[in-house]
């Protein structure tokens, strides 16, 4: 049997001024019919807005070796990669910054920067642009954002994505293991709570939705909160039905003070 946590997986690591806390994640969006892909720094939530970084730099290119949807093919990929570690290395050595996150829409890939200051930023990138990669089109963009409105509202996903962001990481776990997800099968859930009556509010709600108490244990997790349940019931694991039932546990584990800490499955071949 696998144990999964919600734990977002670190996919990138960026030298920058909070690289050892840095945890890089990526997830696909839809905006007019047509596929995005935002990269972030998802550590960052937590300190956002940084006072000392109060100014916003978005650029990058537009490219032609793109496909129907205006992703990137895996040769422009590589010219990218090249563009945004290009882009990086002028701003870290004009500013002290945090790189932030990416976007890639529509035959575009901008990188986002929150930075202590602009003087002569734009002139160098420009020049960057012109002297390197003069087969693209330049972007530059840059703004006050004391707020970090463009990290928090745009890059920064909701809890319904994060959700599903997180259960597919599972899923693709199952799927690696011959899984094809569609039969039902036993599925564990945990959850933590700070008091037992915060606990009991839950248990109330998940027999009323036909889960298995499996067990209530206290534990030492000061942090999560030291009453601890763990629920299982049968039900299909794809993405739409876990994620659904996900969300809906950990509204409920909120309104009841408590916190949902992920759920585990077998591998069904």
């Amino acid at each position: 049997m696998l144990r999964f946590f919600l734990f977002v997986i670190m996919l990138f690591s960026f030298s920058s001024l909070l690289a050892q806390e840095e945890n890089w994640d990526v997830y696909m969006t839809q905006y007019e019919n047509k596929p995005g892909s935002i990269t972030l720094n998802m550590s960052l939530k937590s300190k956002a807005p940084v006072k000392n970084l109060p100014f916003a730099i978005i650029t990058g290119v537009s490219f032609r070796n793109c496909d129907s949807s205006g992703m990137p093919g895996k040769r422009e990929f590589t010219n990218l990669y090249k563009i945004s570690d290009s882009v990086k290395a002028v701003v870290d050595k004009a500013v002290k910054n945090y790189i932030v996150g990416s976007f890639t829409y529509i035959c575009q890939r901008f990188d986002y920067f929150y930075v202590t200051d602009t003087t002569g930023l734009r002139q160098q990138l420009t020049a960057l642009y012109k002297v390197r990669f003069p087969q693209y089109i330049p972007y530059i963009n840059i703004k006050e954002d004391k707020n970090w409105t463009t990290y928090l509202d745009f890059l920064y996903p909701n809890e319904a994505t994060i959700e599903f962001m997180q259960n597919q990481k599972v899923i693709a776990a199952l799927q690696k293991g011959g899984d094809k997800l569609n039969k039902a099968r036993p599925v564990d859930h945990w959850l933590y709570f700070k008091t037992e009556i915060d606990r009991n509010c839950f248990i109330t709600y998940a027999l009323q939705q036909n889960f298995k108490i499996v067990t209530k244990e206290k534990t030492t997790n000061l942090i999560k909160g030291p009453f601890k349940l763990q629920l299982s019931r049968t039900d299909k694991v794809d993405a739409a039905s876990i994620s659904k039932i996900t969300v809906e546990l950990k509204n409920q584990a909120t309104k009841c003070k408590g916190e949902y800490d992920g759920w585990e499955t077998f591998v069904v071949k």
